[in-house]
């Protein structure tokens, strides 16, 4: 394959400062990468709420700049680095690129299958340049294979929101037949959070607002919808809705302290609170309440090598739909308008090449 020496990319030249799309951005070419490195032509990439704030440099932890983010990426590696041993992937092979770019895979952190808390981990679009752009070097090791069954367009989405939420309701202490609560449920995560706890058993209470994300919720399999700009007690109509003792789990999907301190008055004893949005905020929990009810407090970072590879797969067996508009590289600016409106149901996918 042809690999040419410039590329379009979105790049933030400085925290908070404007988005610029650039069309004689360098191509790395394949001698420059480092061993374990490979080179992806990317065709489609997802929008994430995370690539706002890394755009805003608004979280504790500040992101490199200049900056190309993205952490959703599909596309096909077009280079391997030379001397790279025993690489799990070759030439040609579609793959995704994730929010974990890299980690060492030999520390205590990795060995325990929580690579995205490596002293040394790498974040796409974030402390390396991430999928906003038609070509962008990743790790052969931490690239995920796309399974077939599933388009890149929808597989972008699964790569991040997909993983968060899969693992979310992996470490929410449930079995088959408990009851989950999921506020944000019509949004990217939550849509995508209401499926794959179906998928797994569970009955869902979908927590949101508007006739949309109702019908949406209910479409994908939610047994119950809770609009919190209408219910007066949200708490009271929760707890109606699972036996009167409240949901086994909350995934907490949505941005909202308020969310968060609310699900420890209608979980149920003995219940998990699996921390998911990140609210820039203190979530404002009772510890009285969660000794006296024995809630357990969870928080999920997103997902490791294994986790990504089961949410594909669930993907791919048609467990699992990505409900997204697809726009351009070039949308982009728009885009973060629109997310920081609220305008957006389920996901944005770019289609980059």
């Amino acid at each position: 394959m042809s690999i040419p020496k410039v590329q379009t990319a979105a790049i933030v030249p400085e925290l908070g400062g404007d988005l610029t799309i650039k069309t004689d951005h360098p191509v790395p070419t394949i001698d420059s990468l480092q061993p374990g490195e490979c080179l992806v032509k990317i065709s489609h990439t997802g929008v994430c709420h995370t690539d706002l704030h890394a755009k805003m440099g608004d979280w504790p932890v500040k992101p490199m700049v200049p900056l190309i983010g993205g952490h959703e990426g599909v596309g096909e590696i077009v280079g391997i680095a030379p001397g790279t041993a025993n690489s799990p992937v070759k030439v040609g092979d579609r793959v995704g690129i994730k929010w974990m770019a890299d980690s060492c895979l030999d520390c205590e952190f990795c060995r325990k299958g929580l690579e995205m808390t490596c002293p040394k981990v790498k974040y796409s679009g974030y402390t390396v340049d991430g999928t906003f752009s038609q070509y962008v070097v990743s790790f052969v090791h931490h690239v995920t294979p796309i399974p077939e069954g599933i388009d890149s367009a929808e597989a972008a989405s699964l790569l991040c929101a997909g993983v968060t939420v899969y693992k979310a309701l992996k470490q929410s202490n449930t079995i088959v037949g408990n009851y989950v609560a999921i506020p944000g449920a019509g949004g990217g995560l939550g849509h995508l959070a209401v499926q794959y706890a179906v998928a797994m058993g569970l009955r869902v209470i979908a927590i949101d607002t508007g006739k949309d994300k109702k019908d949406l919720s209910l479409s994908l399999g939610a047994e119950t919808f809770i609009d919190f700009k209408e219910e007066k007690d949200i708490v009271g109509a929760i707890k109606s809705s699972s036996e009167g003792l409240g949901p086994h789990a909350a995934i907490v999907a949505s941005a909202s302290a308020g969310a968060y301190k609310q699900a420890i008055d209608y979980l149920r004893p003995g219940g998990t609170l699996v921390c998911v949005g990140m609210p820039d905020a203190d979530i404002g929990i009772n510890a009285f309440w969660c000794v006296f009810k024995a809630i357990r407090v969870q928080g999920s970072y997103v997902g490791n090598r294994q986790d990504a590879v089961e949410a594909l797969e669930m993907g791919a067996a048609g467990k699992v739909k990505v409900h997204y508009q697809l726009r351009e590289l070039e949308d982009l600016k728009q885009t973060y308008e629109d997310l920081e409106a609220g305008k957006i149901a389920g996901r944005i996918v770019l289609k980059v090449s």
